[in-house]
């Protein structure tokens, strides 16, 4: 190095950049508690720095406390300074009104008279409240250890049985040994993650995708790498070539109603990305959350795969209650047995019993199919005319869906979905912009509507100002 640069690194410039690598390292967990650092030469070669750089830059750090010296060993971690993961730290921080935590906090923590054409919901008056008030009646009544016991570790076997009637629909044949149910759908998700993935491991999600597998993913400090999709699923050439070059370990999607376009995937595109799939030692996870929308049923991953590297799961939250909260896992005998430790040593146990039971008491009944028919029929009518309404307006759906309550839409002239999302939000509307659900951030001049929350004519009047001054 020469005598200028020594200056620099003197002065502070490489080396607080030496300090700041190993900083952000440990703030996304990248290096924990009593990790050893790099050796001073290799951290020297790869920051292009000299190796008294990265001396001085360990010695200020050990100086603070994050790290520590072991003499003969090297440095480490420091096992009492490690600072807690903040999320919206672990990538660079962007507008919160592209953040998927910000949608998430506005949908869930805005009054009820608040409209929420951006949340990812039904509104209380289309969920069948007589039937569960009904289970719930009848839940009184029954052994009252239900109402005072953990869950059973794979949860509910009445449920489980239920559940494999429904996977058979869908040509999906499994054994009770191959499912096990969660407290939620996103806890599904979350416990594979932690079975099959370490921190660095590459993920492949669609772009767009529902916001809260990114959020996720990087809370599990993940590598996420988008595929394009198209109306008839992930863009199958993308998709090979992500595979090839990057090796995701896991790919997460919806096959039926996808999230937020509302396409459905198509058999051909089915068949070719399980072909490339067993090529590459993919894993497959695909959430069915919105399949009993749709008003025949459509190619299944799972089902063409036959439980082997795809896994199943889902839950009852937009279809009967958010609140009696309860998910699930069909896959692999051998990973659900797995996947079971895994939720006793989360949550100790399986889902709550009172949810489980109030669900399968709705199931069982027979009001649940009425329910799905009149809910579809009703969806039908509402998606037509929101979108007539949205298209008067220079919004304009990418598809039609076949099922379910999403309109994924594009805004006229380029304009700035989170733009109006902000001036909506000043008026307690709460929209979702379209780069929530992007990798990429290419969906800058696309929203997700749910046509269930549209209903309100305050919504419209504040849709037209945000869009005229923006």
């Amino acid at each position: 190095m020469d005598g200028e640069a020594q200056a620099k690194g003197r002065g502070g410039t490489r080396t607080s950049d030496v300090m700041g690598a190993i900083r952000a390292k440990v703030a996304a967990r990248a290096l924990g508690a009593g990790d050893r650092l790099p050796s001073i030469r290799s951290l020297a070669a790869s920051m292009g720095v000299s190796p008294s750089t990265v001396v001085e830059a360990y010695d200020r750090l050990a100086a603070d406390g994050l790290i520590r010296a072991r003499r003969g060993s090297g440095f480490y971690v420091s096992s009492a300074v490690t600072s807690p993961l903040a999320l919206a730290e672990v990538e660079p921080r962007r507008d919160r009104a592209v953040d998927p935590f910000w949608v998430s906090r506005q949908s869930l923590d805005t009054d009820d008279a608040v409209p929420k054409p951006g949340c990812g919901w039904l509104p209380p008056e289309w969920m069948p409240e007589a039937a569960l008030r009904r289970a719930t009646r009848a839940l009184a009544r029954t052994d009252p250890s239900l109402l005072t016991n953990y869950g059973s570790t794979s949860g509910s076997p009445a449920l489980r049985r239920l559940l494999l009637t429904r996977l058979a629909e869908d040509a999906i044949e499994a054994s009770i040994n191959q499912l096990m149910l969660t407290g939620s759908g996103t806890q599904a998700t979350d416990l594979i993650c932690r079975f099959l993935l370490r921190p660095g491991d590459t993920v492949l999600v669609d772009d767009p995708c529902y916001f809260n597998f990114r959020a996720l993913l990087r809370a599990h400090q993940a590598k996420i790498v988008g595929v394009p999709f198209t109306p008839s699923g992930p863009d199958v050439a993308h998709f090979e070539q992500i595979l090839a070059a990057e090796r995701p370990r896991l790919y997460i999607t919806n096959s039926a109603l996808h999230n937020p376009t509302g396409a459905t995937i198509s058999l051909q595109t089915a068949h070719r990305l399980l072909t490339a799939a067993a090529t590459h030692d993919l894993t497959i996870i695909e959430d069915d959350i919105f399949g009993d929308f749709e008003p025949e049923r459509s190619p299944r991953l799972a089902a063409l795969d036959g439980l082997n590297r795809v896994i199943r799961i889902g839950s009852f939250s937009k279809t009967l209650s958010a609140s009696v909260r309860c998910g699930y896992i069909a896959g692999r005998a051998d990973w659900i047995e797995h996947l079971v430790d895994l939720q006793v040593a989360t949550s100790f146990g399986g889902p709550s019993p009172v949810a489980t039971e109030i669900i399968a008491k709705v199931l069982a009944g027979g009001s649940y199919r009425k329910h799905m028919d009149e809910l579809r029929q009703k969806l039908t009518r509402t998606r037509r005319d929101v979108a007539r309404k949205l298209q008067a307006l220079g919004i304009e759906p990418w598809l039609m869906p076949r099922g379910g309550f999403f309109l994924w839409c594009h805004l006229a002239g380029g304009q700035d979905a989170t733009a109006i999302a902000r001036a909506a939000l000043e008026e307690d509307v709460v929209l979702a912009p379209g780069n929530v659900f992007s990798v990429s951030q290419s969906a800058s001049d696309f929203l997700r509507f749910n046509v269930a929350h549209m209903s309100d004519p305050r919504m419209w009047d504040v849709l037209r100002r945000a869009l005229k001054a923006k």
